[in-house]
Order: structure tokens, then C-alpha cells, then sequence
């Protein structure tokens, strides 16, 4: 086999149909099945449309929103608003990575879903790799690709710095229907100890996603009574709380996201979208950049299994590709994220942001990218 990928998000997906339709066999493993729910803030760039172009993905068939404008606000609700320069679209990742898997399968793609990789290993003599699934299949192929998100087992079993590392952030999202709001917005609103992200998806609905810390929750013991005592503070938050339709009973809920700095080579396996290192979600733009990954690691795996590249060479290559794509935006996301969470300090700065417009821009420049 040329290429098993671990793991089947944007990143993941994306890449497996890029590198069938580049004629190369491809397998791609996904522990869950589609289609289902994942904490995403479901916003992207419209810097992606010329590759999903390439890849003849026509995203207009799931009526993707369309996002011009963007409303950022402190905890006692002062606002600022400015346009998007670029624009974005809004579609939940319940649809896309099914539309995604389909067009894989479509193309000639093996997709496994409800198996999780256990283990993966390079074989220096052999110049290949062993994947170990769950009940004892093993796949060998020339490439792996590591796609698997933000956190993994095998992330503990490649040895990964990051793993062991505690992190306090969590992640929750919902599905709401709320009429209040513009479909053409993203508004992110902050609160203590975090911030709160909506912006419209498909049909009627709105994807509502805040990043906050375990001990913001365990000081009120539930998402319930945290989100009543903490994100109502901000009266815009106490709006769509109280007036907002919520789709579902229980959010989707991630512990342990790390924006700690992550390598995108690991034993040989080439590592994309949030596994090889995850911008902050007040800088939203993570589903442009595993998207974009795809595309890196596509193109320089398409050149090694066509004999142009060298394994050094290809994981150079792709290091170099990836940490000039991607290093400064993530650096500036985490830099940005220190300015929020903390009330004064939110509040301080939105007041200055609204002052400085031209600052706003320039901080989504930087940590956006340009069509590829």
C-alpha cells in the first residue's frame, strides 16, 4: 500500500482524496462513523475554495453560509465590529466530513470507519511503516499520515513532549437556532477565564463553541450552572443563552486541548491539522489549516512515492513547508489568546482594539492565510 492516514478530519480526508486522485492507493482509518459531531467552531476561510476547487469539491450543494463580518466582545460587553477581508463560510462538521469521507470513497479511497489505529512503527531495513488496529489488523504502507486531532493515544505512544503535559483548557460546543443574529457574522464574546465563538452553519442552525478552563468549571460544578453564573456576565452571552433554541440536550465536550508547540514529523509519520499543532480558537482558523496541511503533505508525499524526493527529503521538505505556512500564524494565535480571559485585561483590550481597527485586520492577516 502507498499511504495509510490515521485519522479522518478535514486534514485527513483532504489529503486522502488529493493523493488518490494523484493515483496513489490509500487507506484511511477513522475511529468514529460518519457522520457525527465534533467540538469545531465550524468556520472557514475562504482561502481554501481554490483547492477544494482542484479537488472537485463543490461545497455550494451543502449551502454553506457565507461570513463577511466579524464582532469581537469584552465581558461587560463593549464591541468592536470590522469586516472579514477574505470572507469565510460556516458549515457543520456533522456535514462536511461525510460529504468529505463520500467524495473519498467516491475517488477509490479505503476508508476503515470504526477502527482506531493502536500503534504505528517504521521499519528502517524494509523503508516502511507498520499500523496496528484494534482486534490485530495490521496495514503496511510507504507513507503515514498522522491526522488524528488534538490529543491520542498514539500521541503517548510516539513519545510526544506535548502528552504529558497537563492543559487546563476544554472545549464545548452546541447547535442552536437563534434568530437574532446575522447569518453573515462571527462574533466571538469573552468571559472570565475564556471566550465563546458563534457564527451560522448550514439551514437554520448556529454552531455556538467556547474554550474555557477546568477550573472555571469545577469552581461551579456543572456546564449548566458555569455557563449561568460566568458566560451570562457578558450580556451578549446572556442573551443567546436565554433566547437561543438549543438542538440538542448535551454539548459536545473536549478536555486536555493543548496549544503547547507540536513537531509535524514523528517517526517518520507526517503529522497534519491539529495533530501536528492547533491555533487558539480566538484566531479561528484551524479547519483552513488542516485543509491547507493537506495540501502540503499531499504534494510532497505525491513527489517521494514518485521516486523525486528522498524520505529525508520529503520530511525536510515537508517540516520546512509546514513551519513556514503555519509557525507564525500559530505563534501570534498564542500570543493574541494571553490578551483575553482575564476581565481587565479583555476589557482593556477591546477598548483599544476599537480605537485601532487597522490592528484588528492586521492580527487576522497574520493569522490567516492567503488562496492556495
Amino acid at each position: 500500500m502507498d499511504v495509510v492516514i490515521i485519522g479522518g478530519g478535514l486534514g485527513g480526508l483532504c489529503a486522502a482524496l488529493d493523493l488518490r486522485q494523484r493515483g496513489h492507493a490509500v487507506t484511511l482509518v477513522e475511529r468514529q462513523r460518519y457522520p457525527f459531531h465534533r467540538v469545531c467552531g465550524e468556520y472557514i476561510s475562504n482561502e481554501v475554495l481554490p483547492y477544494l476547487r482542484r479537488l472537485g469539491l463543490n461545497l455550494l450543494a451543502l449551502a454553506p453560509a457565507q461570513l463577511t463580518h466579524f464582532q469581537l466582545s469584552s465581558p461587560a460587553g463593549r464591541v468592536l465590529s470590522v469586516p472579514l477581508d477574505l470572507g469565510g463560510f460556516g458549515i457543520s462538521r456533522y456535514q462536511l466530513d461525510a460529504f468529505l469521507c463520500e467524495a473519498a470513497v467516491a475517488a477509490g479511497v479505503t476508508v476503515l470507519q470504526q477502527t482506531t489505529a493502536m500503534s504505528v512503527e517504521y521499519d528502517e531495513a524494509a523503508r516502511e511503516h507498520t499500523v496496528t488496529l484494534a482486534g490485530g489488523q495490521v496495514l503496511t504502507a510507504r507513507v503515514v499520515l498522522g491526522a488524528y486531532g488534538k490529543r491520542s493515544s498514539l500521541d503517548r505512544q510516539l513519545q510526544r513532549p506535548f502528552f504529558s503535559q497537563r492543559s487546563p483548557y476544554l472545549g464545548v460546543k452546541y447547535h442552536l437556532r437563534y434568530p437574532s443574529m446575522p447569518r453573515h457574522l462571527i462574533a466571538l464574546h469573552n468571559f472570565a477565564d475564556g471566550y465563546a465563538g458563534i457564527s451560522a452553519v448550514e439551514q437554520d442552525r448556529y454552531c455556538f463553541c467556547y474554550l474555557t478552563t477546568r477550573r472555571n468549571l469545577k469552581a461551579h460544578g456543572s456546564i449548566p450552572q458555569m455557563e449561568a453564573e460566568v458566560l451570562a456576565r457578558n450580556p451578549h452571552l446572556q442573551h443567546i443563552l436565554a433566547h437561543a433554541e438549543f438542538l440538542y440536550p448535551q454539548p459536545e465536550v473536549i478536555n486536555e486541548i493543548s496549544f503547547a508547540p507540536k513537531t509535524c514529523v514523528e517517526n517518520h509519520v507526517l503529522l497534519l491539522g491539529d495533530a501536528a499543532g492547533l491555533i487558539t480558537p480566538l484566531c479561528g482558523n484551524g479547519m483552513a489549516i488542516a485543509i491547507h496541511g493537506a495540501q502540503l503533505a499531499a504534494t510532497r508525499t505525491d513527489a517521494f512515492l514518485r521516486g523525486q524526493l528522498t524520505r529525508p527529503a520529503l520530511e525536510a521538505a515537508y517540516h520546512h513547508d509546514w513551519h513556514q505556512h503555519f509557525g507564525p500564524r500559530l505563534r501570534v494565535g498564542r500570543a493574541v489568546q494571553q490578551l483575553f480571559g482575564q476581565p481587565l485585561l479583555s476589557e482593556a483590550a477591546v477598548a483599544g482594539l476599537r480605537l485601532w481597527p487597522g490592528a484588528v485586520r492586521a492580527l487576522m492577516r497574520r493569522t490567516h492565510g492567503r488562496g492556495f
